[in-house]
Formats: C-alpha cells, structure tokens, sequence
C-alpha cells in the first residue's frame, strides 16, 4: 500500500503545481483580451495572432488544468447522492466513476485524437488565419496532455479510493467547503 500511496501523493503534486502554474495563464489573457478591446474599439487597430492567443490561452487552461479540477472535486457530481454520506461509500462512488467513466472516456479522447495529433506535427501546422499564429500543432498537442493528466489523476483518484477503502482515512477527499451566496 505504500507505494500505492506514494503514487497518489506524486500525481496529485503534479497536477497541483500544473493546475497553479496554468492559473497564472488566466491573469495573461485577461489582460491580453483587454488590450484587445482596448486596441480595436479605441485605436481601431487589430492583430488576428494577438486574438489567437487568447483563445489558445482559454483552450490551454481548460485543458491543462482538468487534471487539477478533478483534483479538487471540481467536477460536476450529483452531490444529493454523495454529499451526505460516509468516506467509505465516497470512496466507492469516486472508484467506480473514475474507473468506468473518468478513465475510458480519457483512453477513447486520446486514441481519437492521436492520430489527429501527429497529422498536425507532421504538417508543422500553423493558424488557418492570415496573420495568425503559427505552430498550431503545439496547441493541438494540448489535448494529449490533458489526457496525460486527466488520466493519471483519475488514476490517482482510484488509488485514494482504495487506500480509504483499505483503511487509510488520511487519503479520504478533503470536503471543498463552499460559503453560501
């Protein structure tokens, strides 16, 4: 079991500093939508790679940063079935699901986009847009990292599952405690 735990510990601690360095990605196209705004209805003066760019920011942290969500139970879950109850059966819900959800639907985006993936790195593909940004075979690339990370946190997800199914509570889901609005 310990090196069950150390396994969880270590994914969880890369998708935590991936998650966070990617947050700051967040900051960077805030500002770069707003020079956008600025420059287009104030200057009337627009470039389509800086627009690009927000949108492949938008596109990264979404991507790059799902291993993280899931981390934190950021996910949509129907929390009336498994708010209220006990670590154990928490423990059972979140080993099902990342086993018979989380899991394939991560092997089947990966096969699916494998292909899609390398036929863009073997074009060195750039924007579609003239003046658009190149190495658009970069971005494509994201997907298979969030497959990467997505996948190795629903792994990591399954291990804590068991190890608080095999009496560990120190790996049970911390509760993300929300204020009411």
């Amino acid at each position: 079991m310990s090196g069950l735990a150390a396994f969880v510990n270590l994914i969880d601690k890369i998708n935590e500093h991936v998650g966070r360095g990617v947050a700051w990605l967040t900051l960077l196209m805030v500002l770069i939508t707003f020079a956008v705004v600025i420059l287009r209805y104030v200057y009337a003066v627009g470039w389509v790679w800086l627009q690009e760019s927000y949108v492949w920011l938008h596109g990264i942290v979404f991507m790059c940063g799902a291993g993280y969500t899931l981390l934190h139970n950021g996910h949509v879950r129907v929390d009336i079935f498994y708010r209220s109850n006990d670590a154990r059966y928490k423990a059972w819900v979140d080993l099902v699901g990342s086993l018979l959800l989380v899991l394939p639907l991560i092997v089947v985006v990966f096969l699916v986009s494998f292909d899609y993936v390398t036929a863009s790195w073997l074009r060195l593909e750039q924007s579609r847009e003239a003046g658009g940004l190149p190495g658009l075979f970069l971005l494509k690339s994201v997907i298979l990292v969030f497959c990467c990370l997505t996948g190795l946190q629903g792994l990591s997800l399954a291990g804590r599952s068991l190890l608080v199914l095999g009496g560990h509570p120190e790996f049970k889901p911390k509760d993300e405690e929300t204020e009411p609005i």
